[in-house]
């Protein structure tokens, strides 16, 4: 409840993502369901570890990687999220018999999804090379960020860091105490123009090396590769301008 357990890519170029993302971190792209809008997922060794569609009718695509919190209920989540200030975005829509899916803007502007799994689970594997490595959110109000999914998805969170210079949260999973997502304080560095926003990192052997590649398959660099404690990390856009995050550790 509350954990990160899928992702997926709204793109205006879906023949220049599935070229992009496969030269990028092996992936293979999957065929289209047009009985799902088009949607189709991104395997890596034949395990889904990403979904994607292209824009819809009349409404292009927002070029973004979107975050799904997984929930035991979607209904009690989406009437809690409303309670507590969120926007719904999208309600409780079933997808197949895979699951039940619903999207909000949580009340600091981060656009959100929720999955209720029905025979899919979301992701598998974690943590592996081209796979996700973790999740965090950007807001520019942290506290009510932090009282809001700790609320609404019943987690449990941790300070990591408190300052001006850098506060970090960490959402724990209630039963076992796992981190599962991070809150960060970006008010001090978040562009006007950009809104608070959840975002993916994905584990990727050689950070300089995929950014090389990232560049030379159209992509553009928008955080030059660096060394944290929390590993190397870079931030990049596809074709498209869709932006992720890349992490090596170890």
């Amino acid at each position: 409840m509350g954990a990160p357990c899928w992702t997926d890519l709204w793109t205006s170029d879906v023949e220049g993502c599935r070229r992009f993302y496969a030269e990028l971190f092996g992936w293979e792209a999957g065929e289209a369901a047009p009985e799902l809008g088009g949607y189709f997922m991104f395997t890596r060794e034949g395990v889904p570890v990403a979904g994607a569609m292209g824009s819809r009718d009349d409404t292009p695509a927002a070029n973004r990687w979107s975050v799904y919190l997984a929930t035991e209920d979607i209904a009690s989540t989406l009437e809690a999220a409303v309670a507590q200030g969120a926007q719904v975005v999208s309600g409780a829509m079933p997808v197949a018999d895979i699951g039940i899916q619903g999207a909000i803007v949580d009340p600091t502007g981060a656009h959100v999804g929720m999955w209720q799994p029905g025979t899919f689970p979301g992701f598998t594997v974690l943590e592996e090379a081209g796979t996700p490595s973790w999740f965090e959110l950007l807001t520019r109000d942290h506290a009510t960020a932090v009282s809001f999914y700790t609320s609404v998805f019943r987690c449990s969170s941790k300070t990591a860091a408190d300052s001006d210079d850098f506060r970090y949260t960490m959402l724990t999973d209630h039963g076992g105490g796992a981190e599962v997502a991070g809150i960060m304080d970006a008010q001090r560095f978040l562009p006007a123009d950009v809104p608070s926003n959840w975002s993916v990192y994905w584990q990727v052997d050689d950070v300089d090396a995929t950014v090389a590649v990232a560049r030379s398959s159209g992509g553009s660099v928008v955080m030059e590769p660096e060394s944290t404690p929390y590993g190397r990390l870079a931030t990049v856009a596809d074709p498209a301008g869709a932006v992720f995050k890349l992490r090596a550790t170890g």
